[in-house]
């Protein structure tokens, strides 16, 4: 009997604290003295009304655990049922060891663990490995986490106008953990994954290792207009993995896409070939929470009673570097 692989459940931590817009901007333009920005920019240009704060004491492992304790207790899974459990945010505790170990250590979780990392697109990497561990027989139950605390990465002193546009993305991020369940099925679940890759275009979007460079602290430099340019071809490949699956978007009963601002959600629509009304929209409330993204959307509908069992869902990332992927399942 063939085995497939199915996603159990997805959940998300949201922070309770949450910064306005225009506290973003009046803490910028206290550290940024002479360097002028117009007020609103951020809603103007990002579509951003508020974002998301982690408390400052706690680690991205520690949003991580709040989403998978709440995912195990949702689902009835316990601890011991869980057979791998990765990580897949891009931001970690620490170099070493691998933050998936502090996850499970936390969690009481047993089980192997690794890290995997992909920019934005590491939980839509994870489903992918998960579906593929699962459907091969080496796990039957796939932990998969993520988190962010972005907004630590914040760029609130700039002495060069000329690199506040290189800095504005960071002021448009939030904090979130997430995590996903993927586990063993008798029916089709995660029904095809594709991914695709321009590495050239890698310096779009850096945030360095500040062991990379003398210990000393890089800061997050995003080339907005750079970045979209570094999808060049993407956007029919996905089209055409989408047939190759044996689906078209009009059979998706939920679209997921990720959201780092406004505008790009709808450039990434446009990409994909969805109505931009067809999608939850997240960014707005909670900011570019990077990896969480899907997660989110799948939480979110599940909460507003848009997403079911049987509903067909595809998942759309578009991540620096660049990467592009979609993962089809039926929920």
């Amino acid at each position: 009997m063939a085995v497939h692989s199915a996603i159990v459940h997805a959940t998300v931590h949201v922070p309770e604290e949450r910064q306005s817009v225009a506290a973003v901007e009046d803490r910028f333009r206290a550290g940024s003295p002479g360097i002028p920005m117009s007020r609103g920019v951020l809603h103007h240009m990002y579509g951003l009304d508020q974002r998301t704060v982690a408390p400052p004491e706690e680690q991205p492992s520690d949003l991580a655990v709040h989403a998978a304790r709440k995912l195990l207790d949702e689902s009835g899974t316990l601890p011991r049922q869980v057979d791998l459990l990765l990580y897949a945010g891009i931001l970690a505790d620490m170099e070493e060891p691998a933050t998936a170990h502090v996850v499970a250590a936390k969690l009481g979780v047993g089980c192997p663990v690794f890290d995997l990392k992909n920019a934005c697109n590491g939980v839509l990497n994870a489903l992918e490995v998960a579906d593929a561990f699962v459907r091969t027989g080496q796990y039957r139950r796939v932990l998969i986490t993520s988190a962010e605390v972005s907004t630590r990465e914040s760029r609130w002193s700039v002495a060069d106008p000329d690199d506040l546009l290189n800095a504005l993305p960071s002021l448009s991020t939030g904090d979130m953990g997430s995590a996903v369940l993927v586990s063993a099925s008798g029916r089709p679940g995660i029904l095809g994954a594709r991914f695709f890759a321009n590495s050239w275009g890698w310096k779009a979007a850096t945030l360095p290792n500040p062991y990379a460079n003398h210990r000393r602290m890089g800061r997050l430099e995003i080339d907005s207009a750079r970045l979209v340019a570094s999808f060049d071809g993407m956007p029919a490949k996905v089209r055409g993995a989408v047939r190759d699956i044996g689906v078209t978007v009009d059979d998706f009963d939920l679209v997921c896409v990720h959201q780092p601002s406004v505008p790009f959600t709808r450039v990434a629509c446009d990409w994909v070939g969805v109505d931009p009304g067809r999608i939850l929209a997240t960014f707005p409330a909670h900011g570019n929470v990077a990896t969480n993204t899907i997660p989110l959307q799948l939480a979110t509908a599940l909460d507003s009673d848009r997403l079911h069992a049987g509903d067909l869902v595809g998942m759309f990332g578009f991540a620096s570097g660049a990467s592009a992927g979609v993962v089809v399942c039926r929920w």
